[in-house]
């Protein structure tokens, strides 16, 4: 079955950087446009950055335009989300999603597979 396990979260201070990693495994890696998405406490779940399935073409929440970097590495099924200058609002569990049409939307309805989230904790 597909499984996608997300990695690199954490506690930081306000301003400083972190990347997460997620694995996909079970699938053709190459296939998915990939996504990232944050919920914090209480909250939905909301769009942070999605990649399509070539990798040429991403977009980002207004919020993270300048900060925040997808990418991928088809040769390791990963993909990463290069965060810098975070922000304590920001403190929320990050979860990676595959999306199976390739395009990579915002929707987190579009999303066929989701892993299982990793805390990122930012203290102000």
């Amino acid at each position: 079955q597909v499984q996608l396990v997300e990695s690199g979260g954490g506690l930081v201070q306000a301003g400083a950087s972190l990347l997460l990693s997620c694995a996909l495994s079970g699938a053709t890696f190459s296939r998915y446009a990939m996504g990232w998405f944050l919920q914090a406490p209480g909250k939905e779940r909301e769009f942070v950055a999605t990649i399509n399935w070539r990798g040429g073409s991403t977009n980002y929440a207004d919020s993270v335009k300048g900060r925040f970097t997808i990418s991928k590495d088809s040769a390791k099924n990963t993909v990463y989300l290069q965060m810098n200058s975070l922000k304590f609002e920001e403190t929320a569990v990050y979860y990676c999603a595959a999306e199976g049409y390739g395009g990579g939307t915002r929707s987190v309805h579009d999303y066929d597979y989701w892993g299982q989230g990793t805390q990122v904790t930012v203290s102000s």
